[in-house]
């Protein structure tokens, strides 16, 4: 176990440095945008930005659910349902990977990447953009004490 045990922190560090690099885009577009609200493009991009953040976090998501055989079955409630999943400790298998705050945050960054992904022919809120690119630099904080407190657990209980 202690083979698989690196092997899955070692992916999850990988995953996080992806997450932190997609965070350096969010933040210089977003310095960008608040300068520059009317620039439709720059929106657009960092909309987009947060799109993949919440990607990003999913793909971590799926690497501890596929490690600790945590299926979930049901496609049509897959985002939702793995993203609880992932604010649960489930006794003698794994601890819990996020906190309820990190989840709220999180919640909301699913919905968007959901109406991101399927809202054609309407225009985005820069206002909404930008709310929703702050707090996931606060989530950013949030989501490594929990992480760290993660792999803590992990080495001390598995």
């Amino acid at each position: 176990m202690e083979a698989e045990l690196a092997v899955l922190l070692s992916e999850i560090e990988f995953q996080w440095k992806q997450i932190l690099k997609i965070y350096d885009r969010i933040s210089e577009k977003l310095t960008r945008l608040k300068r520059d609200r009317s620039n439709e493009d720059l929106r657009d991009s960092l909309a987009y930005q947060l799109h993949n953040l919440y990607c990003a976090y999913e793909d971590l998501f799926s690497i501890v659910a596929k490690f600790f055989e945590n299926r979930i079955n049901d496609p049509s409630r897959y985002h939702i349902r793995l993203l609880r999943r992932m604010m649960m400790d489930i006794k003698g298998v794994r601890p819990r990977l996020i906190s309820e705050e990190s989840f709220q945050y999180l919640n909301e960054l699913r919905g968007f990447r959901h109406v991101f992904r399927h809202a054609y022919g309407i225009e985005l809120d820069v206002d909404r953009i930008i709310s929703l690119a702050e707090k996931s630099l606060k989530l950013k904080d949030i989501f490594q004490r929990d992480l760290e407190n993660f792999r803590r657990k992990l080495i001390e209980e598995y």
